[in-house]
């Protein structure tokens, strides 16, 4: 059974999809004014871990991600500028142009990554009609009300409000203490605002500027003469979004760890009051990624690395997969160069390893076409994998098996293989492209020689061609049953 812990429930759950083997997967996506940093892309490699164990489990996925390209402001509280309108007069260009630009840069990084695209992609310009009409909807609830500001959600009209935070948190939500529950939802009291945790559906455009991103709405400022343009709220987005795509309520609803006390509480708190339900059944969230001075990396703390950065210190974006299969994704994860410098050689030796396998395999006529595993020891450790992922995406130990696999002498090769692969459908290195070891004849001929020389003792002349096999790309390891080739890869910055 594949067991995951859900936010909601603070605990893990038998997953119990809605309809049998069909998911609704609504992941939020990025905001499109910058590149996304690697703790960012932390998150994604989880989502995607996610969505491969359920392919893995033989569900259906209906995987729904949004682009945010309007409405995120500079911070949580609903006041500061759009982050689009603030790229744009960064790089001198149109909103369009920077929502363009860096929505491209983003699915590029995913791709590197090895990470799925999902089924459809939706962006939020895209659904304006749908957020104003939903907006309408609460306020026929008798939910918001209006201000200089704009259009807001008054929580106090919920009587459960704040639905994934702590127990701890929600104990300071019942205080009433508007010093606490701002200091943990990192809210401010914007002017009219009734309480802390009230949240923007509409912005109005302040008057004097003239926005890049504006339209009209059925709303105006008390008192406002003349037909003002506003944007909608970034809470408001996804609720309409995902309700489009997936309907309500939807499966699995996933995001950072930083989206708890705000963003899909905001969601949550608006699907309650329009239709008495939740938004989705299970809420996963993955943890940050932390820098070595204890630090979350992030755009507002201006520390952030982007995966352009790993890949000009020479490291491959795979290596950064797998230095995040480390630890569990409700783990804080610490990030080095020198952690990272260590997962791009375990990665290599693992290229390396299934190299030599598939030479040794290929290699035996007596493996061509085998059954896909030959022994009960090969089907345990398929049932040992498939444990681990079902425990809540349990990677740190899916890996560990990966070697123990590896270095298991009582499995044949085409077996080894066999199981590599397949777990590989949840690693995502891309195993299955890993091709047999082909040693050009020069090679096999110096190596040939260096061991004749080692035989009779001439040490010298074997170090000699030691160097030589070197220089053309391969290195020669001495073992009990002979002189084993390895290609060199190219060298990695520590």
């Amino acid at each position: 059974m594949l067991r995951l812990y859900n936010t909601l429930s603070r605990r893990k759950e038998v997953f119990k999809p809605i309809n049998d083997k069909r998911v609704g997967l609504y992941t939020c996506g990025p905001t499109v004014y910058f590149y996304a940093h690697i703790g960012n892309l932390r998150t994604y490699i989880f989502e995607d871990v996610l969505k491969r164990v359920l392919l893995y489990n033989n569900y259906d996925v209906n995987h729904i991600m949004n682009i945010t390209d309007v409405g995120h402001l500079t911070s949580n509280a609903d006041v500061g500028e759009d982050k689009l309108e603030r790229g744009a007069r960064r790089e001198n260009k149109t909103v369009w142009e920077i929502a363009n630009f860096y929505e491209k840069a983003f699915k590029n990084d995913l791709k590197r990554l090895n990470i799925i695209f999902p089924n459809k992609w939706i962006r939020a310009t895209e659904t304006i009609k749908e957020q104003i009409k939903f907006i309408q909807l609460l306020e026929k609830k008798g939910v918001t009300y209006i201000i200089d500001d704009g259009v807001y959600f008054d929580t106090q009209k919920l009587k459960n409000y704040g639905l994934l935070w702590p127990i701890k948190a929600r104990r300071i939500l019942d205080s009433k203490s508007k010093k606490e529950i701002e200091k943990f939802a990192r809210v401010e009291m914007v002017s009219g605002k009734k309480n802390p945790t009230d949240f923007a559906l509409w912005k109005f455009t302040p008057r004097g500027i003239k926005r890049q991103m504006e339209w009209d709405s059925p709303w105006n400022p008390p008192g406002a003469c003349d037909k003002v343009k506003g944007f909608p709220g970034w809470h408001t987005e996804c609720v309409a979004m995902s309700i489009k795509a997936l309907g309500i309520p939807f499966d699995i609803h996933c995001g950072g760890i930083d989206h708890i006390p705000i963003h899909h509480t905001n969601e949550i708190a608006q699907a309650e009051a329009v239709f008495g339900k939740n938004l989705a059944k299970y809420w996963l969230h993955g943890e940050f990624l932390i820098l070595e001075k204890g630090k979350r990396m992030g755009k507002s703390e201006g520390n952030i690395i982007i995966l352009e950065d790993i890949l000009k210190k020479g490291f491959s974006p795979l290596s950064y997969r797998y230095f995040c299969f480390n630890a569990h994704y409700r783990s804080k994860l610490l990030f080095s160069w020198k952690a990272l410098g260590a997962s791009q050689r375990a990665l290599d030796n693992l290229y390396q390893k299934i190299a030599d396998i598939k030479t040794e395999t290929l290699s035996d006529r007596r493996s061509v076409n085998p059954p896909i595993y030959l022994s009960k020891r090969s089907q345990n450790y398929r049932k040992i994998f498939k444990e681990y992922i079902n425990n809540d995406l349990d990677m740190p130990k899916a890996l560990a098996l990966i070697w123990q696999v590896i270095r298991d002498k009582n499995l044949k090769n085409q077996e080894r293989n066999n199981l590599l692969i397949d777990f590989d459908k949840i690693f995502g290195f891309g195993l299955d492209k890993i091709k047999k070891i082909v040693i050009p004849q020069e090679v096999r001929k110096l190596v040939s020689l260096r061991e004749r020389h080692r035989k009779q003792k001439e040490f010298k002349k074997a170090d000699t061609l030691r160097e030589k096999i070197k220089f053309l790309g391969w290195e020669v390891e001495d073992t009990k049953e002979g002189p084993k080739i390895i290609k060199i890869k190219k060298s990695v910055q520590k």
